[in-house]
């Protein structure tokens, strides 16, 4: 059953980091892929991660516990971070940029992170609100019972759209340059609307564990009537975590819940008949493949002309090289690619 569980977990991640990839095609569509991608994909990661989240109820479990995730999330990110910027400093100078208050101006954008840095650094922002997310379901569980927990995420929910109504509303613009309107490092503030897609992932495991035919056809058919009623203009949702456009308080939940659904009970329904091995190797380069992807475009879009096949194809094969070459060669590889492990037993209780 375990074996099971996790390979379809891996598996519907493998896809998502397709969709990763897909969704940072700077060309033009004819059919809004890009848009439909974003209504789901961050909160199903989110989801996901959720399913797995242990509630650490010992005190003294509690620093051990936050020093795992720092190593499994923190240690990779300042590691791809320093790594990039420097190939990125090497071919400015390369190019004759001289000019120091750029530098500084950029490692102050870099230090701040989230939102304020684009280009090679444009999916950052997840790991670091990820990590805060875990911080602020590990408090909630720990001090507080769940119709507690329930009424904090209510209000964090409610708070993360309120501050969404004034970067796209009041502020206004486009809301990448909205959002940076608000100051905020490591995009924490995007932690508040993440927490409920993570806390969802948990509070409804039993559920997302066994996905009922039932149910999966229930998904299909709201996640279908919604790109209907969009491209028919009905509505005109959009939904992008990382510049804080949350644009509807219900359809934030049944949208992203939705569209999870289908992919969760898909992928279980496959994963049960067909060997899917491709996409959870793609799973187990998962991280390298959303660091470099961009960058990977970015170093080789001058010297090659691709479509949106060419683009996934380059952003999923090159970041896996890298990685292979990371973990086998590069020493302590394996930590900087999340790959920290930690034993330790008090008490009872092992960390794993």
């Amino acid at each position: 059953m375990k074996n099971k569980r996790l390979s379809w977990v891996d598996v519907t991640k493998g896809f998502l980091m397709i969709l990763v990839v897909i969704g940072h095609f700077p060309g033009e569509l004819d059919f809004p892929l890009v848009k439909y991608i974003y209504w789901f994909h961050m909160p199903a990661f989110f989801i996901l991660s959720g399913l797995f989240f242990k509630p650490v109820i010992e005190k003294g479990l509690i620093k051990p516990t936050i020093h795992k995730r720092f190593m499994q999330l923190i240690v990779p990110y300042l590691f791809f971070l320093v790594s990039i910027t420097f190939i990125r400093y090497g071919i400015e100078i390369g190019s004759g940029n001289l000019d120091l208050s750029w530098y500084v101006h950029d490692i102050w954008t870099l230090v701040v992170g989230g939102r304020f840095v684009r280009g090679a650094y444009g999916v950052f922002w997840f790991v670091t609100t990820l990590f805060f997310t875990y911080l602020f379901f590990l408090w909630m569980t720990k001090y507080f019972n769940r119709t507690k927990q329930i009424i904090i995420l209510a209000i964090f929910y409610t708070i993360a759209h309120f501050e969404s109504l004034f970067a796209m509303h009041v502020i206004g613009g486009a809301p990448s340059t909205a959002s940076q309107t608000i100051p905020m490092i490591w995009n924490i503030d995007v932690a508040l609307m993440a927490v409920v897609y993570f806390s969802l992932g948990y509070y409804m495991k039993s559920f997302w564990m066994n996905v009922t035919k039932k149910w999966l056809i229930a998904g299909v058919f709201v996640s279908g009537a919604a790109i209907i009623l969009d491209n028919s203009q009905i509505i005109d949702y959009h939904l992008s975590m990382k510049f804080l456009r949350y644009d509807h308080f219900i359809l934030d939940l049944v949208i992203p819940l939705s569209f999870t659904l289908v992919l969760v009970g898909v992928f279980q329904q496959a994963a049960a008949y067909l060997s899917l091995n491709w996409l959870q190797k793609i799973e187990k380069h998962s991280l390298t493949i959303m660091y470099l992807h961009i960058f990977t475009d970015i170093l080789l879009n001058d010297y090659f002309t691709y479509g949106i096949i060419g683009f996934t194809a380059f952003g999923l094969f090159v970041p896996i090289v890298f990685s292979i070459i990371i973990q086998k060669f590069l020493p302590h590889g394996k930590l900087f690619l999340g790959g920290f492990t930690q034993k330790k037993t008090t008490g009872n209780q092992v960390i794993t």
